[in-house]
């Protein structure tokens, strides 16, 4: 067994990591206004001086996994208004499309354990351009592009610093750090690097009064009191070091303009550096917050390496087999990573997968927020909230959340989505089962799930609704974990299946608005999807009956089904839950075929393509005949069944069979169920053959969804003849985008009108490997759509996959797409074979656009370009 592998037998190597955030501000969790502005409430500045309640934020940061002692980097260049304590970025009001990062970095390595850790930071050697990013996004309208870092000069001629940061653990609770830095530039230039320890502010609130302890009493080591943390001393080579001290407290006149108590603040390391008051820190050395601080310099192309360690163990000696330890660690993870991508073909599939999955591992965050305490407030700090107008989350009471959890980005989306949570998890479970499995079993907490059988959505609104993908990821996850440990997991299998019972539930009673089986949803994570947005009230009782919500639906039937039948191999009590998920993905093909008792379904046979449908208060309808993934999403509903697993359920089959025998109206609509195809395997889906292939020729059709690097999320049809519906007397329009949104529907920090999503084009790939599971060579396509070229659908998912994994790999020009083009990201030495994983690309480009470091589902370009004979 390798020693990675090793390790994670054992669950404390993990109980330190990356789980610090890069963003806290500007969250809901710290948001106590009266308003509901957390925009507003918290900001970048106000950071420096503000103690956070929940959770705590840095650059590169660790801490244990209760996060009681958080350990970061911090840097000044000499020229900046303030120390870079956290990366920066543009809030929600401030970007012209939204927040948005504006630093650049690199996740470079990272093993389950996190027993090595590498990323790299671009830290600008001139005064860092905050005003002119706030500036010139500000001025821009949503119909121009982000003003980035790169569109500014900071970079020009090299002046910046390379900062290479490195984690290695001796221990579980025994940690090596390595900073090291190299100027780019042609000139000799001054840096100061803080390695900063803190403790998570847990005293202040009125719930109890023990306060931990740093302090020095020798020179280059911080001792470390307290009273639930193993570490205990955090140790700097250069014994001469400087070590500066304050404490995580509010400064009252910087935060609210109060009276000022005498005491050294969170913004004291700051205000000494910085502002050069020697007032600002504690001369007695001793705090909650301490900093070594180093003033070096360095040459044009000088290299130099800092080391430091947090140890629980007393040593005289602390920097003994330093080197010896990264080495090892390196070693060890290419080990790793070696035995995980001895099928891949070339450095280049290696470098981006490895990076995909550093990034995921990277993305670990700590996330604590108790709803009924930060409703009303704390004992000290009661909340100022007015309940009579808008107030987040009341009818989340119950969630108490205190755990480490994948964030789909821990600066643009630093709090977990259910849905974005779903999809990390399968190229989790490439790297880190065990894990994978504990975030699908977490969300399923009572602490989670609301009482009625809800999963929340995320902290902006707990109560928006996410497509069920959950019940899918879970089945996903079990076999990859089986294929991996030898064994399947019954137990995780059947204790998520067993809280997805009252989700589904939920989805029954809450979305199918009339009881016909036809789901609604509304926002269904798409954002701007629809001509409007989608949560919309309408006048006299019309609702929007949804072809994606009723879809998504149909696919957690099918996965609940599929679930129920694996369970009952090993437990025959469970074949009556596969008979009634089996009928209840029935009823819901019926329901897409015939809304209600109004004329025509979600289907329109004339486009041959599914839309969502205005259910009008007369009984009748209105097909909005808008071509986007909406329509794609049936296909998603699919499930294939080997002849061998029926004979295993008697009980089952005997009630399949007569269903399709006494309820022929039902029959007709499941595609060839009765039809064994190659190797006795039967086929469940939506789409019958004819509508299928329909559906697939608009999909491939490169005037419509198919670019070169993925299937887009909107026809490209609607760029020169855009889709218009009315309603209620006014007009929406809806144009295809392929990048940025043009509108501000859901913050407008993202778009689902033309970009390219990674979560939908990984289903788009894995439905069709199904498809072709069954048809084999008896469904073949035109593809694309008008070449004269007839493939099969393994061939075509094939083709789409290698077009999502191109969006990272070297084209003939030397580019990696995902750079925009950009001549430094691409061509430069130090930034051409660094990778970022964005939210979304660029329908026509292939860009990377919205969060940088999306390598929650981004990173399922990881499975992608995994050989699917070993995936």
């Amino acid at each position: 067994m390798m020693a990675e592998q090793q390790r994670m037998q054992d669950d404390k190597w993990k109980k330190w990591g990356p789980y610090v955030s890069n963003r806290q501000w500007g969250t809901v969790r710290e948001d106590y206004s009266n308003n509901g502005d957390a925009w507003g409430f918290t900001t970048y500045k106000g950071a420096l001086s503000r103690a956070y309640r929940w959770n705590e934020d840095g650059i590169a940061g660790i801490c244990d996994d209760e996060q009681l002692l958080c350990f970061a980097l911090a840097f000044w260049n000499g020229q900046d208004e303030y120390i870079k304590e956290r990366f920066f970025g543009l809030s929600n009001y401030e970007g012209n499309h939204g927040e948005d990062i504006k630093e650049i970095f690199y996740y470079l390595d990272n093993t389950p354990t996190h027993a090595y850790m590498k990323m790299v930071y671009k830290y600008p050697i001139n005064k860092f351009p905050y005003d002119e990013l706030i500036a010139e996004n500000t001025r821009r309208s949503k119909k121009e592009p982000e003003f980035e870092i790169t569109d500014s000069d900071i970079f020009n001629q090299q002046q910046y610093f390379d900062i290479f940061i490195e984690y290695a653990k001796f221990d579980y609770d025994d940690i090596a750090v390595r900073v090291t830095v190299s100027n780019r530039s042609s000139e000799k230039v001054p840096l100061h690097i803080l390695p900063t320890l803190w403790f998570r502010n847990n005293w202040a609130w009125g719930y109890n009064d023990y306060i931990p302890e740093l302090k020095s009493s020798v020179k280059g080591k911080i001792d470390i009191h307290h009273q639930s943390v193993t570490v205990k001393s955090c140790y700097a080579r250069h014994q001469d070091t400087e070590i500066l001290f304050c404490h995580n407290e509010s400064n009252p006149a910087k935060v609210n303009g109060a009276s000022q108590e005498p005491m050294y603040y969170k913004d004291g390391i700051n205000d000494y550096l910085v502002h050069h008051l020697k007032e600002a820190i504690n001369p007695l050395q001793t705090g909650t917050k301490a900093a070594f601080h180093i003033n070096t310099e360095l040459s044009p192309g000088e290299i130099k390496t800092f080391d430091f360690r947090l140890s629980s163990v007393e040593t005289d000696d602390a920097f003994n087999g330093f080197d010896e330890l990264f080495n090892q660690r390196k070693n060890e993870a290419d080990e790793f990573y070696g035995y995980l991508q001895a099928d891949l073909k070339s450095e280049e599939e290696k470098n981006i997968q490895r990076q995909a999955l550093a990034g995921l591992l990277w993305n670990k965050q700590f996330y604590n927020y108790n709803v009924a305490k930060w409703l009303k407030g704390d004992p000290k700090f009661p909340a100022n909230r007015d309940f009579s107008q808008f107030v987040r989350n009341t009818h989340w009471e119950h969630m108490e959340n205190k755990d480490i959890i994948s964030m789909p980005d821990k600066w643009e989306y630093p709090w977990f989505a259910t849905w974005d949570l779903a999809f990390h998890c399968v190229p989790f479970a490439m790297v880190d089962s065990v894990f994978a499995k504990h975030q699908l079993k977490l969300l399923t907490k009572e602490w989670y799930m609301h009482p009625n059988g809800q999963l929340p959505a995320y902290e902006w609104d707990f109560s928006d609704v996410n497509p069920p993908v959950h019940a899918w990821s879970t089945f996903r996850v079990y076999k990859i974990d089986e294929k991996y440990h030898g064994k399947p997991d019954i137990q995780f299998l059947e204790s998520v299946f067993q809280k997805l019972l009252l989700n589904f539930t939920w989805w029954v009673n809450r979305k199918d608005k009339n009881g016909n089986n036809v789901f609604g949803g509304g926002f269904l994570g798409l954002d701007n999807i629809g001509a409007f947005d989608r949560n919309m009230q309408f006048k006299n009782g019309e609702h929007l009956e949804q072809a994606d919500g009723t879809s998504w639906m149909a696919m957690f039937a099918l996965n609940m089904m599929r679930i129920s039948m694996e369970l009952a191999l090993y437990n025959p009590v469970y074949e009556d839950m596969a008979i009634k998920f089996f009928e209840h993905y029935l009823y819901i093909a019926k329901a897409m075929e015939n809304i209600g008792n109004a004329r025509g379904g979600l289907w329109n046979e004339e486009d041959g393509f599914f839309y969502d449908v205005l259910q009008l208060s007369d009984g009748d309808s209105i097909s909005l005949k808008l071509r986007s993934i909406v329509g794609l999403i049936p296909m998603f509903a699919v499930e294939i069944i080997d002849h061998e697993t029926l004979e295993k359920l008697p009980n089952f089959t005997k009630r399949m069979d007569w269903i399709l025998k006494n309820k022929p109206e039902l029959a007709s609509l499941v595609s060839h169920w009765e039809v064994e195809g190659k190797g006795g395997k039967h086929l469940m889906s939506i789409l019958r053959k004819t509508r299928l292939k329909r559906v697939l020729a608009r999909m491939v059709d490169e005037k419509e969804f198919l670019s070169d690097f993925g299937i887009r999320s909107m026809s490209k049809v609607y760029e020169e003849h855009p889709y218009t519906f009315n309603v209620d007397g006014r007009d929406f329009v809806v144009k295809y985008t392929p990048a940025e949104s043009d509108s501000r529907m859901f913050g407008g920090n993202s778009n689902w009108r033309g970009p390219i999503w990674f979560p939908i084009n990984f289903l788009i790939v894995e439905s069709l490997q199904r498809y072709h599971y069954y048809y084999g060579e008896s469904l073949q396509i035109e593809f694309p759509a008008n070449s004269g070229q007839m493939h099969n659908l393994e061939y075509v998912s094939d083709n789409i996959s290698q077009r999502l994994c191109s969006l990272f790999l070297k084209n003939e020009k030397g580019e990696r797409p995902f750079n925009g083009g950009n001549q430094l990201l691409n061509f430069d030495e130090h930034f051409k074979d660094y990778i970022t994983f964005n939210e979304y690309f660029n329908g026509d480009t292939g860009k990377g656009i919205g969060a940088s470091h999306q390598t929650g589902w981004t990173a399922t370009v990881a499975k992608l370009l995994k050989p699917k004979a070993k995936g």
